[in-house]
């Protein structure tokens, strides 16, 4: 009896266990996912894709057979990959078939391409054969490369025969200076219209005495020969109580004195400071600022200098790794002195004999999907390439994408690996792996003060593009064209030259002249519906004009602007970019045609003063030169990143360019051109020194603005139908405008929105139209006294424009970051309004309103406005 209840115990408690086991097998794998025949579970995407993850290859059974696209590569296994991947120098497929030399010792190079040769048999594009990098592996793409007719350095830098005897260490190493004639000795004699400075320079005699030093020690500015008081720059400037002077007369914000970084060029703010000391609870960085204690060693800088994260301990326990035992009661011993038979932890946990040799990975993996590792005492998974335990058992593919650093350009992340891919006009370089432009080498171009240089980045060949200019302070190009546009804040005009007739007054275009600018800083060309913008800290204006005859303007912003400075387009999605380095600094973006501004950063910035798209990746760039800091943001303003964070390496930036993956900035403190890695940040290089005053910078290449239809001219009507300005609309969701009109500042858009009229008052040639009240409308005021007003407007705006011109000559000094007022009293001024930026009188677009701000001798100001229809 008892043999027949035990006989049906075990029998139920069979059931019981075989009833349950069942289920778990139904409720082991979720949804997306298969099971092995192993019980493992793995995703469902992995089954039939020629890998075996399942361990006992249960995933691979029961397949169809793949056949591949004509744009696919078979793999010998099978297994179909990207046409494109196939002998790039890395295998995508398991077996490597795709880069065996089977395979790729059949390659041949299309005309486009130059044949590497050797082993590897790689091709690359023919444009850069001898364009300085080795982009072979045998590097036989800069074999037999002729020299050309520049001036070779002792250090192998090429340089244009214009700087070989120029006085100036353009080599770096002294090589362009030797062997040369008297022509800057001390005894040198300068031309008939040229003035000699003190230290052997010659400039242009006209440059004596206005104001704005050019010899490199200011000689041509000093009293000795400009009067007693000296040039008009060295006058004792008005800052406002916000601000600080400078002993050189400069303005800079009050809170930056003695805060530990020099801000005034002549660093007086850093003078005379107190010693700066820390509360207790507060850690004091090597410039001298303070940041909370407990932010030191957070793996995070907080301070300029870094020095916050100096001397820190590795965060990483030291009883880790293989070779390492951590014992249980915290003592660490190496992993050879476990299980030897011999206590050497305390507490005897090395030697526990129920774990010394027990190879627990013997029995179903240990439990790991992948690689089951075992150790003297217990066991660890791991992974092969590519895959991360998800919970200290299985593994899962790690998407190397997620990081920004992965790739130049395009990240393809796929099961164990990833791909870097580029856009179109671009190649992958098959030694540095990064993405490089087809097509020509590129170059920079920047302002050098006096002149505008060009220089190879790779080769750091430097040729002159443009001489004798005042004070060039920014740029841009228009690449299809081969023009250049700059400006000069001295004369405050905007010019426009061919660049390979730029060095001839005679071919130099003035676009818009110094009527209408008071300190024009940023420029940037719409080179795709052809429009010119600037920024003006002066007038405190963005504004757009017609590119190639300056006749067609327009003020865009002019509110809420305290210090505009840089200025980018993205002329194929209407958008403008600008930085403010105000009270309150700023990066702005709004619609090319002035609508839908918004700020895009706001925090964590002090000093704008350059900024630059990368049109490619989708970005925007720019160098701060409180924070010593370049950052970027998507157009968006959001995944905000830090490049490089350096008081070291970034002085004084001003100005930055973005081009492949190298950032190149302007230092107007060490006054020089650098490089970065614009991913990393690291491999800074030097590629121009011993500059003079060094401001904007531009890539020239084709890429850098890519062509698109010019949605001004898509239609039969030309400048789209409007009569005066046609600017491209910001192109916010799919139903956006292409285009929108605009009229001269001042005017209004007619009810056909393309046609101009006249806004609310209107002052033409010397008449003054009224609008008058009760109803009557077209009332002319008698002839007499529209005469005699429009005398006082003629004398108003000449005395108006003689004071703005007075004003302006002091705003040109050595460092233009800073604001410079005149005077002796505030800022008393006479606002003349004027339509079209001053232009009417040459152009004839005729203003819409006058007005008038008068002074009384109190300083009090009284605005009248004239009115007319």
């Amino acid at each position: 009896m008892w043999t027949d209840i035990r006989k049906l115990l075990l029998f139920h408690l069979l059931a019981l266990k075989l009833h349950s086991s069942k289920g778990a097998e139904a409720e082991e794998c979720e949804d997306g996912q298969f099971q092995c025949n192993n019980k493992r579970c793995i995703p469902t995407i992995w089954r039939c894709d020629d890998d075996d993850d399942c361990s006992d290859n249960s995933d691979e059974e029961n397949c169809a057979r793949k056949t591949c696209a004509p744009a696919e590569f078979a793999c010998a296994n099978g297994q179909c990959v990207p046409g494109r991947w196939r002998c790039d120098g890395e295998p995508e497929c398991p077996d490597g078939s795709d880069e065996a030399d089977a395979t790729c010792s059949k390659q041949t190079c299309p005309p486009e391409k130059f044949d590497c040769g050797g082993s590897t048999n790689k091709c690359v594009s023919v444009s850069w054969r001898c364009d300085g990098e080795r982009d072979c592996e045998n590097g036989s793409d800069e074999e037999d490369c002729a020299a050309g007719d520049e001036f070779q350095c002792a250090n192998r830098k090429c340089l244009a025969p214009v700087y070989v005897c120029d006085g100036d260490d353009d080599c770096d190493d002294g090589s362009d200076e030797l062997k040369c004639s008297s022509r800057h000795s001390p005894t040198t004699t300068c031309g008939p219209h040229e003035f000699r400075c003190n230290t052997s320079e010659c400039v242009p005699v006209m440059w004596s005495c206005d104001g704005d030093p050019d010899c490199p020690d200011g000689s041509d500015e000093w009293p000795e020969r400009c009067g007693s008081e000296g040039s008009q720059s060295r006058r004792r400037m008005n800052c406002t109580v916000e601000e600080f002077r400078c002993a050189n007369g400069e303005c800079v914000r009050l809170a930056w004195k003695c805060d530990g970084d020099p801000d005034c060029k002549d660093k007086s703010d850093e003078a005379d400071c107190p010693l700066l000391t820390c509360r207790p609870d507060e850690f004091q960085c090597g410039d001298g600022s303070c940041i909370h204690g407990t932010k030191q060693c957070n793996k995070v800088h907080d301070c300029p200098d870094q020095s916050d994260e100096s001397g820190c301990v590795n965060g990483r326990k030291a009883c880790e790794g293989p070779l390492k035992f951590l014992c249980k009661n915290g003592e660490c011993i190496d992993s050879a002195k476990v299980c030897d038979n011999v206590k050497d932890c305390k507490d005897r946990s090395d030697e526990p004999k129920k774990e010394c040799g027990l190879n627990e990975c013997a029995l179903n993996n240990g439990g790991c999907s992948h690689i089951c590792l075992d150790r003297p005492i217990g066991y660890e998974c791991h992974c092969p390439t590519g895959y991360q335990l998800l919970d200290k058992r299985t593994c899962g593919d790690i998407d190397e994408c997620e990081s920004p650093n992965a790739c130049s350009q395009i990240c393809i992340n796929y099961k164990g690996d990833f791909k870097c891919e580029c856009y179109q006009g671009y190649e992958m370089d098959p030694v540095t792996k990064t993405c490089k432009a087809e097509g020509k080498s590129p170059f920079l171009m920047f302002t050098n003060r006096h002149e505008i240089r060009r220089v190879d980045p790779v080769k750091k060949d430097y040729s002159q593009v443009l001489a004798t200019q005042k004070n060039a302070v920014a740029l841009d190009i228009d690449v299809a064209n081969n023009r250049l546009f700059w400006c000069d804040r001295f004369h405050r005009n905007i010019y426009s030259a061919l660049i390979p007739e730029a060095s001839v007054p005679s071919q130099q275009v003035t676009l818009v002249d110094s009527g209408s600018l008071l300190s024009p800083e940023g420029l940037a060309l719409d080179w795709v519906q052809h429009n010119l913008y600037w920024t003006d800290s002066g007038h405190k204006t963005v504004s757009v004009a017609s590119a190639y005859d300056g006749l067609k303007r327009r003020v865009l912003v002019d509110t809420e602007l305290s210090e505009p400075r840089a200025i980018a387009l993205d002329p194929q999605h209407g958008f403008m970019y600008w930085s403010d380095w105000g009270t309150r600094a700023k990066i702005e973006k709004a619609g090319m045609n002035g609508v839908d501004r918004q700020v895009l950063v706001s925090d964590n910035i002090e000093w704008p003063n350059g900024i630059t798209l990368d049109v490619a990746n989708r970005r925007l760039y720019w160098v701060d030169s409180k924070l010593h800091l370049i950052s970027s943001v998507d157009l968006n303003g959001a995944h905000r990143r830090t490049h490089l964070s350096s008081s070291e390496r970034l002085g004084h930036p001003y100005a930055l360019a973005v081009f492949e993956d190298r950032i190149y900035w302007t230092d107007r403190e060490r006054e020089a051109v650098y490089s970065a890695n614009r991913l990393t940040g690291r491999d800074v290089s030097t590629l121009a020194e011993h500059l003079n005053d060094p401001h904007d910078i531009v890539v020239f290449h084709p890429l850098r603005q890519p062509q698109g239809p010019d949605s001004c001219n898509l239609g039969s009507e030309a400048n789209g139908g409007c009569e005066y300005l046609c600017l491209k609309a910001p192109q916010i969701t799919e139903h956006s405008p292409k285009y929108t009109c605009a009229c001269p500042t001042g005017q209004d858009l007619g009810p056909d929105m393309r046609g101009c009229v006249p806004g609310e008052s209107v002052c033409v040639s010397g008449w003054l139209l009224v609008e008058a009240g009760g109803g009557r409308k077209g009332v002319m005021v008698p002839i007499v006294a529209t005469v005699v007003f429009g005398l006082l407007c003629t004398g108003v705006y000449l005395v108006w424009r003689n004071y703005r011109v007075n004003s302006t000559k002091s705003m040109n000094f050595d460092n233009p970051v800073y604001r410079k007022t005149t005077g002796e009293g505030e800022e008393d001024e006479i606002h003349i309004g004027r339509t079209d930026s001053g232009m009417s009188g040459q152009h004839g677009h005729h203003p819409s309103s006058l007005t008038l701000s008068l002074l009384n001798l109190k300083g009090y100001k009284r605005t009248s406005r004239a009115k007319g229809r």
